[in-house]
């Protein structure tokens, strides 16, 4: 079911408030952990009643009082496990939302931050540190709400049996005191390593995965292998630090609570032999100094968790706070919208290097755009820009009249759909690849529209040859296609969704010349319901365009049709003039290598 993306303050909000957020449920607990805790007190007391009953010879009393503790003691079975699922959910919650910010803000976030942060690093982030923020918001706000409850109720009956054994219980408690500093200070810092270990282990499993192909041609399967050792051995040190000062921490609590019954033994013992307490009452003793034992010993397990916790919401913050490159327009949003686009005067660079400058041009609604140049004359550059998957510049591309900057950017990648130069194909059914911008692809109208795609782009008949048809899983990336297949794959996917300005970055890269000619058919198809804006190095594909701008170190050097362009003998005729000699060649090697298998035996 489709939620509504999370606000600003949702994405930036900090641990306080998500605490806050799930307030209520925290509430609820914190009645039922104090309902618990007053269940446990009339325990001891029925207890120490029933033991001395039973000492005394009154059976009958006796037998009452432990019908009581039984039910008590159901009480307080139902009462501990209500208040878990109520906290325990509290924290299942705030980790929904945190993943739903998370997932929003990464979709919003641009070139600029994926270029610093890594994909294993974001997957560490989404998966293990968001399992230790569950944990502070779950475990660690249980007991920290249960033990000032489990301490007042247990104290509140250890004084009223002795007040002097109730502070000699508590001797060793400088030392626990002393202990806790000193391991929630360096938990913390282990922690922070240990996740940062993690994520770059990650981003190397990731990262050899993805390139498994380009591995196996090279050879370079021990180099791989020895670099995922490396990092691999990092990661289990950094482990290690942090699994040797927790392991020492729960045996360290452990000992100073074993020194405190030592000293509740024997100074309570000669209590009980000079009878100053009843035996009743340091059995119930010792049951409440062993209920609060736990919430002292869990201490240094929420100190754990808790610093755990703080160090993971600290990467997350890295990815809440990141501020986005292209950022949200708040204009009006257009009722319809025709699909005029115009380009003025757009300039824009990368690091203080420009690599578009004054470019301008009017694409209006049903007509066809040529973009050509050499590599690295900015076209796919423009091609971002004017889907403002870039940070495009105010003032200088606008939609039916009105600034895309002030435009929500859902509006204008609704109106201007791009179909990038590197075909992206997930890792899911070819159907679904095609479909992926559709509601529900497994609806007939869906099914027909993919298969009506897959014929433009001229990939059905190759699809149709798959072992599962449009059923086939295409792996990583597609890697179970070729690359003209993936080419298509994605054009079919641009042909499916309706915008009504589409922009084709060189989508005929990986193609024959005969593909290259049916697909173009199938682009000048397109026109009759939408703009088309087609950036290409090939001037065939762009003669059949309406209009060719050809650009040169960033600017618009020539601009016109085909013909035009070609009678001024300028740098398009170059292009033209290259690339039909290179055909000639083409065609003198076939002819050649035709020759050579006929003379063979």
């Amino acid at each position: 079911m489709a939620t509504a993306a999370p606000t600003p303050q949702e994405i930036r909000i900090g641990l306080l408030t998500h605490l806050r957020r799930q307030s209520r449920r925290y509430a609820t607990g914190l009645v039922l952990l104090a309902a618990y805790q007053a269940v446990q007190y009339l325990f001891n007391t029925r207890l120490r009643d029933a033991v001395n009953h039973a000492l005394d010879g009154a059976t009958s009393v006796a037998l009452i009082a432990g019908v009581h503790l039984g039910l008590l003691a159901l009480a307080s079975l139902v009462l501990r496990v209500l208040s878990r699922v109520t906290v325990f959910n509290a924290g299942r919650f705030a980790e929904y939302e945190l993943r739903r910010a998370l997932l929003h803000r990464l979709h919003r976030l641009g070139p600029a931050f994926f270029r610093r942060m890594s994909t294993g690093e974001i997957l560490s982030r989404a998966t293990n540190d968001l399992t230790q923020v569950r944990l502070l918001f779950g475990f660690a706000v249980l007991n920290v709400i249960n033990t000032p409850f489990a301490l007042a109720g247990s104290l509140a009956f250890m004084l009223s049996v002795s007040v002097p054994l109730t502070f000699a219980s508590f001797a060793t408690l400088p030392l626990l005191i002393v202990a806790m500093r000193y391991f929630a200070k360096y938990v913390y810092l282990r922690t922070r390593a240990n996740q940062e270990g993690l994520g770059a282990m990650s981003e190397v499993v990731q990262t050899s995965l993805a390139g498994v192909r380009v591995v196996r041609s090279l050879a370079l399967e021990a180099r791989e292998q020895q670099r995922f050792e490396r990092v691999n051995r990092e990661y289990l040190e950094k482990n290690l630090a942090l699994a040797r000062l927790r392991a020492a921490m729960g045996p360290l609590l452990m000992a100073i609570q074993g020194a405190s019954l030592l000293v509740v033994f024997y100074y309570g013992g000669g209590l009980l032999l000079a009878g100053r307490i009843d035996p009743g009452a340091f059995v119930a003793f010792l049951r409440a100094f062993a209920l609060l034992g736990w919430p002292l010993i869990a201490l240094g397990f929420i100190v754990s968790i808790v610093q755990r916790g703080r160090a993971s919401y600290a990467r997350l913050a890295e990815v809440y706070h990141a501020e986005p490159d292209v950022r949200d327009g708040h204009g009006p949003v257009p009722a319809v919208v025709a699909g005029r686009l115009e380009v003025r005067g757009l300039s824009f660079g990368y690091d203080g290097q420009a690599v578009l400058e004054d470019v301008a041009f009017t694409l209006e609604p049903g007509a066809s755009l040529a973009v050509v140049g050499r590599t690295g004359a900015g076209k796919s550059t423009l091609a971002q820009l004017l889907a403002r998957l870039q940070p495009t510049p105010r003032g200088a591309v606008f939609l039916d009249g009105q600034d895309t900057c002030d435009l929500p950017l859902d509006v204008v990648r609704a109106a201007i759909g791009y179909a990038q130069q590197t075909a992206f194909l997930f890792s899911t059914t070819v159907a679904r690849n095609i479909a992926f911008c559709l509601d529900d692809p497994d609806s007939p109208p869906a099914l027909a529209a993919i298969r009506d795609a897959a014929g433009e782009a001229r990939v059905l008949d190759e699809v149709i040859g798959l072992p599962d048809g449009f059923d086939t899983i295409v792996g990583e990336r597609g890697v179970q296609l070729s690359g003209g297949q993936r080419q298509r794959v994605s054009l079919a996917r641009a042909f499916v969704a309706a915008h009504p300005i589409l922009v084709l970055d060189d989508p005929l890269s990986a193609v024959d010349l005969r593909t290259e000619a049916e697909i173009l058919d199938a682009i000048d198809r397109q026109r009759a319901r939408r703009s088309v804006i087609l950036v290409t190095h090939r001037t065939a594909a762009a003669a059949r365009c309406d209009r060719i701008l050809v650009l040169d170190a960033g600017r618009i050097v020539e601009a016109g049709t085909h013909a035009d362009l070609v009678a001024a003998g300028g740098l398009y005729a170059d292009f033209v003039e290259e690339q039909r000699l290179e055909g000639e060649l083409d065609r003198l090697d076939e002819g050649a290598a035709a020759a050579e298998g006929v003379r063979s035996p």
